[in-house]
């Protein structure tokens, strides 16, 4: 297992520990009291490469569980891993995600470590396939099209994929 994916299923203390952790004062509305404290928080994996924020609320325990869970969506979304796809054979739990086509995620439990992974190892395939979503299904054994409507259940997920495809001169998904 790599460290995208350990730290994808640790515990929000160790990813925390895990990161450089900034307090700072944020701006904005929430007036004075909110301008006193330093309740944002910005979380840095420098290994990685990967920063977030969050300065949402006037609580900094809020601010810093809003921080760790925006780092683990931050992990599966914008780090890949390279891979070979040749003679790769997909593991039986994201074949199953892949089977079940996104049906039974709901918004909470798409920030669970679980789902995240297996969210990000299918922008693992998706990258490896050049962002072409027909290689990509090949791969993963299903059809374009149900790999296309799991790809664009998810606005950050779609958000990612677009991102890869742009970088290749592909046109986005829908």
């Amino acid at each position: 297992m790599s460290s995208r994916d350990e730290l994808l299923l640790a515990s929000d203390a160790e990813l925390e520990r895990a990161c450089a952790m900034d307090r700072y004062r944020a701006s904005g509305p929430g007036g004075q009291h909110r301008n006193k404290t330093e309740s944002a928080i910005r979380l840095r994996h420098l290994a990685l490469g990967v920063t977030v924020h969050a300065d949402g609320s006037r609580s900094q325990a809020e601010n810093r569980a809003t921080a760790v869970t925006r780092m683990r969506e931050a992990l599966a979304l914008q780090v890949r891993q390279g891979m070979v796809l040749e003679g790769w054979q997909p593991e039986a739990a994201l074949a199953a995600f892949v089977a079940g086509g996104g049906r039974d995620i709901t918004r909470r439990s798409r920030q669970s470590g679980a789902v995240l992974l297996q969210f990000a190892r299918l922008l693992d395939v998706v990258e490896a396939c050049g962002g072409e979503v027909g290689a990509a299904a090949q791969a993963l054994g299903t059809s374009s099209s149900a790999l296309s409507k799991l790809l664009t259940y998810d606005d950050d997920v779609v958000r990612a994929v677009n991102e890869m495809r742009s970088r290749r001169g592909l046109r986005a998904l829908r």
